[in-house]
């Protein structure tokens, strides 16, 4: 049983590695600007897009992003990280 709660724990640091990579990834696009993106940034953050949504768009359905003005404030990405820590946290031997 050990190894299996393992397994999970191990599996909830990678999801949660991957979605602090997309958010550095789309804030270096969004700090580049459009003339400014780096091609292989722009690859790597669509990669890490394709293997993140399938975990966030229920999140975003549910709590939609937040406008503030003219700006909309994905809260997807901290709801899952939360969320993920929690699961962790209480995991036996966490």
């Amino acid at each position: 049983m050990s190894t299996v709660l393992g397994l999970v724990a191990a599996a909830i640091t990678v999801v949660q590695l991957v979605l602090l990579a997309r958010i550095v990834s789309s804030w270096v696009l969004v700090l580049a600007g459009p003339g400014g993106r780096h091609p292989g940034v722009v690859r790597v953050d669509t990669a890490l897009a394709r293997l993140t949504e399938p975990i966030l768009a229920p999140v975003r359905r549910v709590i939609p992003p937040l406008r503030l003005g003219s700006v909309a404030l994905d809260l997807s990405i901290p709801v899952v990280l939360l969320a993920l820590s929690l699961v962790a946290a209480l995991l036996p031997g966490a």
